[in-house]
This record gives structure tokens, sequence and C-alpha cells, in this order.
């Protein structure tokens, strides 16, 4: 697998494009690094970017976006809400694929180091990348912010781990390193009070709040017998929060980092934030993303949310987003536009699937066209996703039926894994067309000499061989779906039954139109044994098939 990293530098400035772009420009001039996000604020006058690609790539890309922010920003003048001690202020990596964070932190002080030496600016790691753990937290680091780092800096215990011991009055200074996954994460009150949003803010942060003697704000603070204060924990793990008021929106924001969103989930934050503000007679409002989410998390967030009103939450993952945004409110202050915000879909938009993404009317003049491809595989795949749609549609009418609310958990999971077949049956309706051409691209390779013959000998036959078991994959999912397809004849809403018969008949198809080109494939193998072994098991999901189509087509016969 190849080792891809994630770069979010935060600039200190929000303000002026000029400058944003030109820092960013030196991102997209580095090969082979893609700039996925840029995010800036006005009020807080920082802009988070976001990136990714092979690790030294995005290394050299971060130098250069550091290099060219030193030379625009001039942090003496620069004013906004966020907490900030240089142009660069931060600048994570963050292992996405193929990479430990072990050695992505091996990679955050190389670029560190190169920061240091050739732009003279102090440096510090945090996180992964920092040994010493009394200064790998980013808030204890940057304490004292610009304006007290010219002191702070001095200090023997606050050397910087690369660069000069001197804080730049124009750039200031930098924190370099390497952690997990962040969600940068706003969500906004009906207040315009900064104090009362940081009271919210102290109740849920993981950090809490110090103790005092009565008033919690005036009071008193408690110690411990060594004189230490004592401390409240807030309500929520792996989550920094604080309260500020943004001028841009006129109200006041719970401002958020979930430093892991497997402990502390978006919509678990958001559904507590809520609950602690109402306590204080404030209203949650809405919320932004600051930055990139994955997947995931949005549609872990939809499903919470169906749940909570007892509703089916096998649906396609634009419904759960739509869900997600709406309960979240990530709408209330600017459109939230799902292809620029998650950030597997902005991985995945260079090569995007072209068949499923056609309407019918297209997808069949298409299939109808002199061209081969989509051909037979494509249409099986397709076939298969429609019929195990319709076993979808039965579990969720019956999830959401008048007279069975006992039993939408029970239709639900039934619907969740319609959903997963269906997914993978369309991913493969476009790789069937791919593996097609594959074999074409092999047959194109030059055969002037012995060795070229060689190559374009065994590149035919491996695009061969991954052009039968696309097919071969479509069998098994379109088979193993018969199974849902099955339940939902037997304990579906009958009025639904004859499209679980309509959905079987469909699933059938495509298991036997898909081994219609694993055979025709698999006969060009000059592996025979592994096209036998293909045969072979193609022949028993086909008998396994036919045998489930026509009980589910006896039982539903039966019932209408």
């Amino acid at each position: 697998m190849n080792q891809l990293i994630e770069c979010v530098p935060n600039f200190s400035e929000g303000n002026d494009m000029n400058i944003i772009k030109q820092i960013t420009n030196e991102i997209e001039l580095v090969e082979g690094v893609k700039l996925l996000n840029v995010d800036p604020g006005k009020a807080t006058n920082r802009t988070v970017v976001t990136f990714v690609g092979p690790p030294e790539a995005v290394i050299e890309a971060a130098f250069q976006a550091i290099k060219k922010a030193s030379e625009l920003i001039d942090m003496s003048k620069h004013k906004g809400e966020h907490p900030r001690m240089g142009a660069t202020d931060v600048c994570p990596l963050i292992p996405i694929a193929g990479i430990s964070m072990e050695e992505t932190a091996e990679y955050a002080k190389k670029l560190g180091a190169r920061v240091g030496k050739e732009l003279n600016i102090a440096i510090y790691l945090y996180e992964a990348a920092q040994a010493n753990k009394d200064r790998n937290n980013l808030s204890v680091i940057r304490g004292g912010e610009y304006e007290g780092f010219f002191k702070k800096i001095k200090l023997p215990e606050w050397e910087p781990d690369f660069g000069p011991a001197e804080h730049s009055i124009k750039s200031g200074s930098t924190v370099i390193g390497a952690r997990d996954f962040l969600v940068a994460y706003n969500i906004n009150l009906n207040t315009t009070s900064t104090r009362r949003a940081n009271s919210i803010a102290f109740d849920v942060r993981e950090a809490g709040r110090v103790k005092r003697e009565g008033n919690q704000v005036t009071g008193k603070i408690v110690t411990d017998e060594k004189g230490n204060p004592v401390n409240i924990p807030g309500s929520l793990k792996s989550v920094k929060a604080i309260g500020w008021f943004i001028e841009e929106y006129g109200v006041a924001q719970i401002s958020m980092n979930l430093t892991n969103i497997n402990i502390t989930p978006v919509h678990i934050a958001f559904d507590e934030v809520c609950k602690k503000a109402n306590e204080r007679g404030i209203r949650v409002t809405g919320s932004e993303l600051v930055g990139l989410i994955p997947l995931k998390a949005i549609l872990d967030a939809g499903k919470y949310f169906l749940e909570k009103q007892n509703r089916s939450t096998g649906v396609s993952q634009k419904e759960l987003i739509k869900i997600a945004v709406k309960s979240l409110g990530l709408d209330e202050l600017a459109p939230f536009i799902p292809e620029e915000r998650i950030i597997e879909y902005l991985l995945n938009n260079e090569s995007p699937a072209r068949l499923i993404k056609m309407n019918l009317t297209e997808f069949a003049d298409e299939t109808a066209s002199e061209s081969p491809a989509p051909g037979g595989g494509s249409i099986a795949a397709y076939i298969g996703s429609l019929g195990i749609s319709l076993g979808t549609m039965v579990a969720n009418l019956s999830s959401h039926k008048p007279g069975w609310d006992d039993r939408w958990k029970e239709f639900s999971d039934w619907a969740e894994k319609g959903q997963f077949y269906k997914n993978e049956l369309l991913k493969l309706v476009d790789e069937d067309t791919k593996a097609f051409n594959k074999i074409l691209t092999a047959f194109g390779m030059p055969k002037s000499s012995a060795e070229e013959k060689i190559s374009r000998a065994q590149a035919i036959e491996d695009a061969t061989k991954y052009a039968t078991e696309i097919p071969f994959k479509v069998m098994e999912l379109a088979g193993a779906s018969m199974e849902i397809i099955k339940k939902m004849a037997e304990i579906g809403n009958p009025n639904s039954i004859s499209d679980a018969g309509v959905g079987a008949l469909c699933a059938r198809s495509a298991v036997i139109g898909a081994y219609l080109n694993v055979k025709i494939n698999a006969r060009d193998l000059t592996d025979k044994d592994f096209a036998s072994q293909l045969i072979s098991k193609g022949n028993v999901i086909v008998d396994q098939t036919q045998q489930l189509e026509t009980e589910i087509l006896k039982l539903v016969n039966s019932k209408i």
C-alpha cells in the first residue's frame, strides 16, 4: 500500500485572500500533493489548510507553505480570536494510509529541523513527535501566545526543539508534530456572552475547570494537601474546548477540538453541549465544521439521530449525510457541501465512477452503443444492486409500518445489511468495465522484442484474471444478498411481498449473468488451476441461488 499522510497547517491570516492564495499556490506546485480544503475564518483571522500526499512530497509542500507564510504574514500586526503564536501557528502531520504514527512523527521532526535551520524560525514539536511529555500538549506550548513568547522562549525549559532560541517579531514561532485525525468543530449558541460560552465549554471539555468554594467564578480556589488546585473534570473525554464570541456571526460559540472521535464522536459532543447549554438557559442553534471530517463520522451521526427517532438506519449515504447535517445544524452559517467537506469524497474525486453517475437513459444508451463496454458483467452487477435494493426497500417499509413500532430495530438491521450489498455491487458496475479496459490496454502493449512479448503476455494474463475475479465477486455478493430478500419475503411488510419476489429474480439474474462472464474470461487464462477453481465455485453459487429463488417465489406466490 502506498504511504499517505495528511497535513493541516493553520496560518495566522483569515481575511486577505491574496495572501492565503499565495500560500496555497506553493502547496499545489509540489508534485504528488493534493490540496483538499482551504477554510479561512475572518473573526479568528486564521486559515486551516488541508492537503494529502506521499510523505516526502507533503513535507516539501509544508516547508514551502511555511516559508511563504513567514514572508507574507506580520505577526506584530495580527489580531484574532483564536490563540496563536506564529505566522504558521501549528503544522500537524496525520497518518492516513500505509504509514505508522511513529514513521509520521519522524517526518514531522525532519520538517521541523529544516524549517528551524533554513527559515530561522523557532520550532516546537508536539504530540507523537515530542518525547518530553511536559511539553507535548499544544495548548501548553502555545500558552502566553505570540505576545508572551518573547520572554517564555528564554526560559531553559522552553528552549525550542529546532531553530534559534529567538521568537521572531514578524513570523513568531511554530509548532510541528504528528497526531491522530482531529475534528475541529464549533457549536453555535443563542447568546453573545463569551463568559457563558466558556462556562459550557468548561462543563464539557475533558480538562474541566478549577474547583472553587461557593461561586465557581469568584470563589476561592480549592487546593489539595500539596497546595495544587483541585480540578473538576468535564463530561467529554478527548475533547478540548473554549468559548468565544464571533463578531462575523454575532453569536458566541463553543470551539472544540475532538482529538479522538472514536471516544467522543461529533454527535455525542453536540448533544452534550445541547444538554449543558439548556441547563444554563441557552440554546444551541447549529454548528460548523472547520476543515474536513471522515465519512464514517458523518454517517455515524446520521444513524445516531435516526435511531433516536426509532427510524431505520438502513438508508443511503446521501440520506444519512442529509440527516446528520440537518440534525447538527451544519448548514446554519454556510452551506455544507459534502463533496468539499468529507475527506473520502475529496480523495476519490480524481477517478469518479462514470457509469453509476449516469441517469437511466444515459446508462441504457451507453450500453446500447457500439462500444463493447459496459457489457454483461457491468449489467449483471447493476441488476444485482437493483435486486437487493428492492429487498432493502421492503425492510425499510417494514421498519416504518404502523403497528410494528416495536420491530423497527429488527428491520433496520436487515436494511443496513442490504445497503452494504447494494453499495458493493454498485462499485462493481464500473469496476467490471475498468477490468475489460485493462485487457484492451494489455493487448495494446508493444511486442517487438522477446522481453516485450513476455511482459505483454504477463500483463494480458493478469488483466484477464482480474476480469474474471470481478464478475465472480458479483456472483458472491448477489448470491449472499438472497438471504435478506428471502427474509423479507418471510417476515416483511405483506403489502410489499411482490417487491421481494422481483428482487429475487434480479439477484438470480445477476448471479447467472456474472457467471457467464466468469466463464468466458476464464477460458483465456493460462493458469488453468485458477480458472477451474473459480468455475467450480461458481457452479455452487448458481445452484444455491436458483434453489433460493425457487423457495422465495413459492413463498411470494403463496401470499399474493
